[in-house]
């Protein structure tokens, strides 16, 4: 069977809501179970620290990405880690090889991961599905604003249906 690699954009952040990191085993788990190979931040902190800990349970690849100036928050557990330059050679690091890009809620840098991997799709240069888990809300302004593209003519609905906003983990799961 070919090599299946998911991306998984998060939050390194401790202080969020436990229900979205439980949220993330769930569907890291689900992904596991469907064959995929897990690449993500690579941090031990946070959201990321919660997939790779989940992911090494079922013996897939871990692979973490990171610039070099974060070294030392690397996931120890890693079956592979990425060193980067740059934050952009970062995400084009975590994107080579996958088939999908899941954004699970997260802060700026979640944001703008998912942005640019759903602008390569729309223009043909990422040919994965793009998935942005929109739990408890926490997408919507993002799907409304691509809605309102569409409706401004800023935005074809072909393009618009590259990146799907399901709202539970159990629509998420469907997906995979």
């Amino acid at each position: 069977m070919p090599d299946k690699r998911a991306v998984i954009y998060c939050s390194a952040s401790h202080d969020i809501d436990p229900a979205y990191n439980e949220a993330a085993r769930q569907i890291v788990r689900a992904a596991c179970l469907a064959g995929y190979d897990i690449v993500s931040g690579g941090s031990w902190r946070g959201t990321m620290g919660h997939i790779c800990d989940e992911a090494l349970q079922y013996g897939v690849k871990v692979i973490g990405v990171l610039p070099r100036f974060m070294q030392g928050l690397e996931h120890p557990g890693l079956t592979e880690c990425i060193w980067t330059d740059r934050m952009s050679e970062r995400k084009d690091a975590m994107r080579e090889g996958t088939c999908l890009a899941i954004a699970l809620p997260g802060g700026i840098g979640t944001l703008d991961e998912v942005a640019e991997t759903y602008c390569l799709a729309k223009l043909g240069r990422y040919p994965g599905r793009v998935i942005v888990f929109n739990m408890d809300g926490f997408y919507e302004p993002l799907r409304q604003q691509l809605d309102l593209y569409v409706e401004k003519g800023m935005l074809d609905p072909v393009s618009r249906g590259l990146i799907q906003f399901p709202d539970t983990v159990e629509s998420l799961i469907g997906l995979l």
